[in-house]
């Protein structure tokens, strides 16, 4: 098939880009003519909360990626509607996670729609933000309604379609498949040397971006029970603040905490499986989620998992198989975290962690969007 995926992409950084690469790149293995049309301006400075949007890494050299979509100019999105219907792909697939993007990518989808006879299908990895306003209602609806079919990562998204759009003919729900793309496994004392961190302690992962819904705080209140303050372990912070950074290193010191250590940068590609392999737990204590990226990267270095009982995440976490699913609630996420130091099967979690990751896989994926492209 002639492919064009329309999102994030190189030079941009961060989760989704790596998805929509990765995802292309399945698409190429297997012989597939795949084009991503990327952002020139992806957000407005203003509107970013991060230090810069820009990857320092190189461009993936398998991949046609084009910087060609403005989001913040209508001329911009007729034009390259049209420039990607000149093309004449058999399918658009639209990476979309907020509202924000709703009137380009409508735009961008209507031009194509007049022009050639692709199948527009959009990929919605979120459908209601974490964190909502006003626009969340109004702007949706005009890019949904341009779309032939869906693409969710989480039964949870797709009902949240659902409610918008009403019954969808053409859909594929398919967990979001594992994180291959940071390198291979590394044995725990290479990752903590490369570190700088005692191999006398034993390492909790929370990792990304950090921001109000993921629960930072709850993790750092679990921190502070008594019995893991005692105990040989020590906290990850591995990630970007994308929100107040003084309230949590406030929380820090109102709490006492001597076990957190604070890595608060984006962390390159290449240091990303030090952190895992490194850690003997990660933990996602979100108080909202659709899916999550990061036990996905958990999957690839085969790492258990604490994750909280919102959204998607029980759909990828079996409860005591792979980790613990837990309310978000500081005492009950403390509870899981000394239950898998003192009382949990290892090996168990290891051996079922490799057989879960098996459902995980992108050639999964791709297979049942092209199942519903073949049924449209």
């Amino acid at each position: 098939m002639k492919i064009t995926i329309v999102g994030t992409a190189h030079p941009y950084r961060g989760g989704l880009a790596a998805f929509n690469e990765r995802l292309a790149t399945e698409f190429v293995k297997q012989g597939d003519n795949v084009n991503v049309a990327t952002f020139t301006l992806q957000y407005p400075n203003f509107l970013f909360p991060g230090k810069t949007q820009f990857s320092a890494g190189s461009a993936p050299s398998s991949l046609h990626i084009v910087r060609q979509v403005n989001s913040v100019n209508p001329y911009n999105w007729v034009k390259t509607g049209l420039e990607i219907a000149e093309d004449n792909p058999d399918v658009v697939i639209f990476a979309y996670w907020m509202s924000f993007f709703a009137p380009c990518f409508g735009t961008i989808a209507k031009m194509i729609k007049r022009k050639c006879s692709a199948k527009l299908i959009g990929l919605i990895h979120n459908m209601t933000p974490h964190e909502t306003s006003i626009i969340d209602k109004y702007l949706p609806p005009y890019f949904l309604k341009s779309m032939d079919g869906f693409i969710s990562l989480s039964d949870f998204v797709m009902n949240d379609v659902e409610r918008c759009v009403g019954e969808i003919k053409a859909k594929v729900v398919s967990p979001h498949p594992i994180y291959d793309i940071y390198g291979p496994q590394m044995d725990r004392e290479t990752a903590l040397e490369r570190l700088s961190l005692s191999a006398d302690f034993n390492y909790l992962l929370f990792f990304g971006f950090i921001r109000d819904y993921k629960g930072l705080d709850l993790l750092l209140q679990a921190m502070s029970d008594q019995r893991i303050s005692e105990a040989p372990i020590k906290l990850l912070v591995v990630g970007e603040f994308y929100g107040n950074e003084e309230k949590y290193k406030k929380m820090e010191q109102e709490l006492n905490l001597k076990n957190v250590i604070w890595v608060s940068d984006y962390v390159p590609d290449s240091s990303v499986g030090s952190y895992f392999c490194a850690s003997d737990l990660i933990v996602q204590p979100y108080r909202s989620a659709t899916q999550s990226g990061v036990a996905q990267i958990a999957y690839h270095f085969e790492k258990p998992m604490v994750v909280t009982n919102v959204g998607g995440l029980p759909e990828i976490v079996p409860d005591g198989k792979v980790g613990y699913v837990v309310n978000p609630d500081p005492k009950e996420i403390a509870d899981a975290i000394l239950r898998f130091f003192q009382h949990a099967d290892k090996d168990s979690f290891h051996e079922n962690i490799k057989e879960e990751k098996k459902k995980y896989q992108w050639d999964i994926l791709v297979k049942k969007i092209k199942d519903m492209l073949s049924n449209m």
